[in-house]
């Protein structure tokens, strides 16, 4: 650790002597003056008598839980740092850390390695939200072109999570359907992280068998196996003090996550048939667009990782739930279309945006994109009607019609609007019953009871 780190501070707030005095040892060992504190009440009086560099705070202790505690200490002492400890993590507590204006989230027991990784974080000069970067548009991330498009109350509860947890060195988890942007919110949390000079680096989960995948994030050494004809710097070695991002993580194999959770809890690693340790500095981002929970009670993934991976949540909304975003969607996707091919940015009529507006886009922001290049390039025209439009999107084939020459019973016309939902939502059970209005549970019981498939 450097001079500066050896002439801290540290109060240490745990009811529980034993914690209290192991690690006042281990930082006291370092050279830094220690303060011990048994409740809140007693670590409030310390802060308004002395100062501190930084806090130790345990979250469940009697009389004041540390919540409360490291809500009076950022009213009160803005510039002294915390660091929450607790042995009874859940996810809601990280969160609710994070929000409050904790630097970090130990988890007792943990190990010296950990509490010093850390410490190693404090006294950086916190990343800042550059308001010039929101627009009326979106949030920038790096140009005009690349940037999270949104102005409806779901972005922008959004871009307000990616501010504040950017600063923070927290494992994020996104969650959102196929074609949201969660790549993009990762991106953008590193673009406003303190590692935004380093590396950026993504893999796609889904994309290598489980034998490619070990060599290509821990690297290998020259002759480590057949074909291995020199030694490999793997994905966690070239993004080493930058941020690694594991889309679809998922779809990684019950072997590979024992090595990714020990790579967490240990930070560090050892190259395919090598005995040598590597020490890693990395902040992890991981997304997937199925939960992950279900795949924890299903036994596909570990529950120790989930924990691990997911101490900030974000959930990405589908495009259908904020509609209001795809006029701004359009607009963007046209003009830079347009400037790639040098051609004027056509017009698009109202009853065209009403129809755009309406559709369910199963494909999110990714298929509304793709649908507007399409037409964009399929259609010479200056302006964009409704005819212009796919007739899967403006229904001017196989649309559903109400009502035919001959009566219908309720239940044909169920059967048949059933039918019709579904086929647009391309059997997607989730979406067609959030369209109908109803659960799941009951849409898979009138699928089985008209014989749908």
């Amino acid at each position: 650790m450097s001079d500066k780190e050896n002439t801290r501070r540290v109060l240490i707030v745990d009811d529980e002597a034993v914690v209290r005095n192991g690690i006042s040892r281990a930082l006291q060992k370092r050279g830094m003056s220690t303060g011990l504190a048994s409740n809140g009440r007693e670590a409030l009086d310390f802060l308004n008598e002395q100062s501190f560099d930084l806090v130790l705070l345990d979250i469940r202790m009697p009389d004041m839980d540390g919540m409360e505690v490291l809500k009076r200490i950022r009213m009160g002492h803005p510039d002294t740092e915390v660091i929450m400890i607790t042995g009874y993590p859940t996810i809601d507590s990280a969160v609710h850390c994070v929000k409050l204006g904790a630097l970090d989230y130990l988890v007792k027991p943990f190990r010296l390695d950990d509490l010093e990784a850390s410490l190693n974080k404090t006294g950086r000069q916190p990343a800042t939200a550059d308001t010039s970067m929101i627009d009326r548009m979106g949030l920038k991330i790096d140009s005009s072109e690349n940037l999270i498009i949104g102005q409806s109350n779901p972005m922008k509860a959004i871009f307000e999570k990616i501010l504040k947890v950017a600063p923070t060195d927290s494992t994020v988890l996104i969650m959102g359907e196929s074609g949201t942007g969660k790549e993009l919110v990762a991106r953008a949390i590193h673009a406003y992280s303190n590692r935004k000079d380093n590396e950026f680096l993504a893999i796609d989960c889904s994309s290598l068998v489980e034998t490619l995948l070990e060599s290509e994030l821990f690297g290998h050494v020259k002759g480590s196996f057949t074909g291995a004809g020199q030694t490999k710097h793997g994905f966690f070695e070239l993004a080493n003090h930058g941020t690694f991002f594991f889309d679809e993580v998922g779809n990684l194999s019950m072997n590979i996550q024992a090595k990714l959770l020990r790579v967490i809890q240990e930070r560090e690693f050892m190259r395919v048939g090598d005995f040598k340790k590597i020490k890693l500095d990395i902040r992890i981002i991981s997304a997937s667009n199925k939960s992950l929970k279900d795949s924890v009670k299903a036994g596909d993934f570990r529950e120790d990782l989930y924990y691990r991976l997911s101490v900030v949540p974000l959930h990405i909304p589908a495009l259908r739930e904020r509609k209001d975003d795809i006029p701004l969607l359009i607009d963007h996707f046209l003009k830079n279309f347009c400037k790639k091919i040098n051609k004027p940015v056509p017009e698009v009529t109202p009853d065209a945006l009403e129809i755009l507006q309406q559709y369910s886009w199963p494909g999110n922001v990714r298929e509304l994109e793709h649908t507007m290049e399409r037409v964009l390039i399929l259609e010479d025209t200056d302006i964009i009607t409704a005819r212009d439009l796919p007739s899967f999107i403006s229904q001017r084939q196989g649309e559903f019609q109400m009502f035919s020459e001959e009566p219908s019973t309720l239940e044909e016309l169920e059967k048949k609007y059933i039918r019709f939902v579904l086929r647009r939502t391309q059997g997607k059970k989730t979406m067609a019953a959030e369209i109908l209005g109803i659960n799941r549970k009951t849409l898979g019981m009138k699928i089985k009871k008209y014989g749908l498939n």
